[in-house]
């Protein structure tokens, strides 16, 4: 019989500790706006020095009943802050003065760090409800595609040349956002392309709503992506005037910002040997950045546990593993993952640090970058 552990309850404290903090700066500004900005940019960073050490392992075979209960909730949390981010960045709340910059900050944190490990953890569900919702809080982040490439491309080529999504060794975070972007939209919406001229074409003689959902299948998700994210422009220009749309670019842009610093930090200069016969070898722990930091893995449902992730995508968030950690032996970041985003914003601090890393583990020898 397969045990039952309470884990998602921590999950759930980290995850909603600021949410009140941050309806507060929504409305108010001041005080909590700032608050709210120094628990998830600061006291989250210091939590894990503190501790300094990381969260055991669930037992194999725990089963996680509350998983999915947390993930809808934090979805249901994702729109309610976003549209009151939009409002108040409008001028549509309380909020004046400096405390803008504090709000812009906090909630673009909390979409890039939690909304999107979230998202993350949707996208790979197998139950379609669950899938649609992550999808959406991506497409309400202008960044819909993300539900294609990174299951399609990003899983199947990490490490390698082929995925945009695998930063190379030397490549700094500013040349690499505008490469991952442009190359995950293009790879996905080629894999999503190939996908459907492989699906029959609708029968028909079949029921109309039988013959709809082929079509839908035969089209592809693109247009919903790219629809869908025009159509949360066009909702926030109705409903908060031209500033509202603005204030809505604002927030995606500086949430991406931290979906790309992800990708970038957890895979930067890791490469997968390639075979004589030209193909790769398998993923294993020496392809992903791990960090065992406890707090900002409670924080980001424990995106940062991300070679246990890579090798099983349909595990739940909380029954990911560290297993042995042995930093001469696989890529351990030296600190937090938002703490490594943070410098990887500054490139040559960054590769100061994390070049001698990635030589040290005899990787790095890539090849030639394509989209």
């Amino acid at each position: 019989m397969r045990r039952e552990i309470p884990e998602v309850d921590t999950f759930a404290i980290v995850t909603f500790l600021p949410v009140p903090l941050l309806i507060l700066a929504g409305i108010f500004g001041g005080i909590a706006a700032w608050a709210s900005l120094i628990w998830i940019g600061l006291c989250l960073f210091m939590l894990d020095e503190i501790i300094a050490r990381p969260s055991p392992d669930a037992p194999e075979g725990s089963e996680f009943p509350a998983a999915d209960a947390l993930s809808v909730a934090l979805g249901g949390v994702h729109f309610l802050l976003l549209f009151l981010g939009v409002a108040a960045l409008s001028g549509f709340t309380r909020l004046e003065g400096s405390s803008w910059i504090a709000v812009l900050l906090a909630f673009g944190l909390f979409f890039g760090q939690v909304s999107n490990s979230n998202a993350h953890e949707l996208i790979h569900r197998s139950d379609r409800r669950l899938f649609l919702l992550g999808k959406w809080i991506y497409i309400s982040l202008l960044y819909g595609h993300h539900s294609s490439a990174h299951r399609l491309v990003h899983h199947r080529f990490v490490a390698t040349p082929d995925d945009p999504n695998s930063a190379q060794l030397g490549e700094g975070y500013w040349a690499f956002l505008p490469r991952a972007w442009i190359g995950s939209f293009v790879a996905g919406y080629e894999m999503e392309r190939g996908r459907a001229a492989r699906l029959p074409k609708p029968d028909p003689s079949a029921p109309l709503g039988q013959r709809v959902r082929a079509l839908l299948a035969r089209i592809g998700p693109y247009p919903s992506y790219v629809l869908g994210g025009l159509w949360f422009v066009m909702l926030f220009g109705i409903l908060f005037g031209a500033r509202g749309a603005l204030a809505y670019l604002a927030l995606c842009a500086y949430a991406q910002l931290q979906i790309l610093l992800a990708d970038y930090v957890q895979h930067y200069g890791l490469a997968r040997a390639r075979r004589g016969d030209g193909s790769y070898e398998p993923v294993d722990t020496r392809h992903s950045w791990d960090a065992p930091h406890p707090v900002t893995s409670l924080w980001m449902l424990n995106a940062p546990r991300h070679s246990d992730h890579h090798a099983h995508p349909g595990r739940e968030y909380p029954a990911l593993r560290l297993g042995q950690l042995d930093a001469r032996q696989r890529p351990i970041l030296p600190r937090s993952l938002p703490a490594m985003a943070s410098l990887a914003l500054i490139p040559p601090l960054w590769r100061r640090v994390m070049d001698k890393r990635v030589k040290a583990l005899g990787q790095g020898k890539s090849a030639t970058l394509r989209l």
